[in-house]
């Protein structure tokens, strides 16, 4: 007698992004254990019906300790550095409950969003010091049941000019944080801080993150410092560069260059669409540029990218619901992706930030966590064409959210009286 396999779940018809058709995905003890056209066996079962199962969004680009701040602020913000101050005013204030409270409020619509894994920048300097990061951490610590969260620190308004952010950072290091970035374009230095970031990040064996390049004056660039930087460090593969707007506005000749110096280099570039749109060409009284970098070009070109959330619902960007989703329909109208590149901006949301955070375990496939969203749709194409519900979210194999579908009452549907 030949004993069926134990499993706890099995989701029944489901299409993934790599089966020609349905599939069931058996789970047990929370990974996945299986994935057949058909599982024969006894388990809780969920019927897909045909929809797309994804292992999550991934966001590798995200501020949770300065979300959620337009009550606070009464004006509008025509730049980056008016943001920069502004939240700068604003962050003196900060306490570990209020961060904690308007991070937690993002966490909980990303995680009903789709969002699986998350990489978060955490501003780190003398007008906030810690506050910022300990929220954070206790945010890492209380959502682990539905989200990783990665923490990243960094000097928002620069380093060697802003005596006591270095100490902080290295306390923060050595507290757990597990990315380190920077802003150069703030700093008195920019190239020095570049170099002690890669030296921090040497020294405590993490990756780097960096803000890069924000603005549309392509005559000067911090990149080839960074692409340097990473060589010479034998750092290729563990570089992220965010906005990096200025590549927006090269020709295509240079474009193809930088491309071919970002992917010989293995120097990553996450895009930003709600922020880059939003604060890019606010000078330009018309045909005002998007300042948004074709992402899903530079990967055609071999270059690792993402695209990101930022900032939600602060000087910065005054929208935002963190949904990973969204951002890939936004990124793909306002890039001008074609019906055929829309696998690749659903990428730009799945598996290529995950190869970004160098995550080894992404992926609907046997033997990695069964971290698994359900999306109201058949197809990754239909995925970013229609902005579909996301219905379900488990993980290791643990509900974490359920979305009703909506319901139509037609003429003559019996309504239940408290309707």
């Amino acid at each position: 007698m030949i004993a069926k396999p134990a499993f706890d779940l099995v989701f029944r018809h489901a299409v993934t992004r790599t089966s020609a058709s349905t599939v069931d995905i058996g789970v047990a003890d929370g990974w996945i254990a299986a994935i057949a056209p058909h599982l024969s066996c006894e388990a809780a079962e969920i019927d897909l019906e045909g929809r797309l199962a994804l292992p999550g969004f991934v966001d590798t680009h995200i501020h949770l300790d300065k979300a959620c701040l337009l009550g606070r602020c009464g004006h509008d913000h025509a730049s980056v550095a008016d943001a920069i101050r502004a939240v700068a005013a604003m962050k003196r204030d900060f306490t570990v409950e209020d961060v904690y409270a308007r991070g937690a409020k993002v966490i909980e619509r990303a995680i009903t969003a789709g969002t699986t894994r998350m990489r978060t920048h955490v501003e780190i300097d003398p007008r906030i010091g810690l506050r910022g990061f300990e929220a954070v951490k206790a945010l890492k610590r209380d959502y682990a049941w539905a989200l990783d969260l990665s923490l990243c620190v960094f000097p928002q308004e620069g380093l060697t000019n802003d005596p006591g952010t270095d100490e902080l950072l290295v306390a923060a290091l050595n507290d757990g944080a597990e990315a380190i970035g920077g802003c150069p374009y703030v700093d008195t230095d920019p190239n020095a801080q570049i170099a002690r970031i890669f030296d921090l990040a040497q020294q405590f064996d993490i990756d780097v993150d960096l803000h890069l390049d924000f603005d549309l004056d392509p005559s000067w660039w911090h990149m080839e410092e960074v692409c340097r930087q990473t060589e010479r460090r034998n750092y290729q593969g563990r570089v992220a560069i965010g906005h990096a707007t200025k590549l927006s506005a090269l020709s295509p000749e240079r474009l193809k260059a930088a491309s071919a110096r970002l992917a010989a280099a293995g120097v990553a570039v996450t895009v930003l669409p709600a922020t880059d749109l939003y604060l890019m060409g606010r000078d330009a009284t018309h045909n005002a540029p998007r300042g948004l970098t074709a992402a899903h070009r530079l990967v055609a070109d071999g270059v690792l990218c993402s695209v990101a959330t930022n900032n939600v619902q602060n000087p910065f960007t005054p929208f935002g619901d963190a949904s990973l989703l969204r951002m890939a329909n936004l990124y793909a109208n306002a890039a001008h992706a074609g019906i055929g590149e829309f696998d690749t901006c659903l990428d730009l949301v799945t598996e290529l930030p995950a190869r970004l955070m160098n995550l080894r375990d992404y992926g609907i496939a046997v033997g990695n966590p069964a971290d698994i969203i359900v999306l109201d749709t058949d197809s990754a194409t239909n995925a970013i064409a229609e902005l579909p519900d996301v219905l379900l979210g488990f993980r290791r194999g643990r509900k974490t959210f359920e979305r009703q579908k909506p319901t139509l009452f037609r003429p003559g549907t019996s309504l239940s009286p408290s309707s």
